[in-house]
This record gives structure tokens, sequence and C-alpha cells, in this order.
């Protein structure tokens, strides 16, 4: 009786896991694309900060003689996704 229960439990959520959500809304698409350009910005600029800390230890570890460590790019500014294809490319003066 046990082993019934169990099954129909866990096949009752199989099942509402494999519910098919309704599509996102143009706003909480749009929403859910600045939160990612965001977190992918953030791990950009995580990884320039974590660069530059390795490298300061680097240099207090150093032998002299030995070459340096590579130089950190820093990551260009934030640009929201949808701000980048709204602007319109500037036009040449005649």
């Amino acid at each position: 009786m046990k082993k019934i229960i169990a099954f129909t439990l866990c096949s009752f959520a199989t099942a509402a896991a494999f519910a098919a959500l309704p599509p996102l809304t143009p706003e909480a698409q749009e929403a859910a694309t600045l939160a990612k350009a965001k977190t992918a910005y953030g791990d950009k600029v995580g990884a320039f900060k974590l660069c530059q800390a390795q490298n300061k230890v680097a240099d207090q570890f150093r032998v002299s003689g030995t070459p340096a460590p590579a130089a950190c790019v820093a990551p260009p500014p934030f640009v929201a996704p949808g701000a980048a294809a709204a602007a319109p490319a500037p036009t040449a003066a005649k």
C-alpha cells in the first residue's frame, strides 16, 4: 500500500514538473533580458577585480628578473541591450 501511495505522489510531482508554462509577456521578456545582461556584466566586473587582486598578490611575491603578470582588461561600461538596439545609427551630414 505504501508503494502505491509513494508511486502516485511521485507521478503527480513529475507531472507538475513537466507542465508547460505560459509564454512570457513582452515586458517580462525584456526584464529577463535586462537581468541577464546585468548579471553577465557583473561577472565581467568581478573577473576584472579578481584579476587585479591576483596581480597585486603576484607582484608581492614576484622574484626580480621574472616577468610581470599579464595586464587586466577593464570591461566596457554597461549598456542595456534594449537601449543599444533602440538607438538609431547616426547619419552623415552632407
